[in-house]
């Protein structure tokens, strides 16, 4: 099935469900300005009990399992996985959503919330990783995509600024 990842189904599902997460990697970017197109929703969720169990109740209501598995092999998400460190790289009926536990290796919900700024539309409002704080990661990522992506952000930033 082929869908428009845009977000527009899945986010709003998180809010509803009362999760608490903080938007970040392509679509952060895309909502701070950037031209560019994302496949995947990328979250780094609270990795509190609470949150945890209202995250995979969703997660469970969108039929949400692990990407790339052996052929045959429907493996779902744990609430221990989701309290732990990785990353979760799963497909739901709404499209991919990555779960990042931590980025950069220990920032975690938490540690990032100061970087994070308000997203408001008609309909929702949620948390998205500052452009700032993209810009810094994006910077000490040795991943190609984002060393491509850099000079566009660092754009956005300046102009941001000005």
């Amino acid at each position: 099935m082929d869908r428009d990842v845009s977000g527009a189904e899945l986010i709003p599902l998180l809010v509803e469900r009362d999760v608490d997460f903080i938007l970040v990697e392509g679509m952060a970017a895309v909502l701070h300005g950037a031209p560019i197109s994302t496949h995947d929703v990328d979250i780094v969720h609270a990795r509190t009990r609470p949150n945890a169990t209202r995250l995979l109740e969703t997660l469970q209501s969108i039929n949400a399992h692990y990407r790339e598995q052996p052929k045959g092999r429907i493996l779902q998400p744990t609430e221990s996985a989701l309290l732990g460190q990785g990353h979760l790289n799963l497909m739901t009926d709404l499209g991919p959503l990555d779960l990042l536990c931590e980025i950069e290796g220990d920032l975690g919900y938490e540690e990032l919330l100061p970087h994070a700024v308000r997203f408001q539309s008609d309909s929702t409002s949620f948390w998205v990783l500052g452009l700032p704080k993209i810009v810094e990661i994006k910077r000490h990522s040795h991943r190609a995509k984002d060393r491509l992506l850099l000079p566009v952000l660092i754009s956005l930033l300046r102009r941001d600024d000005g």
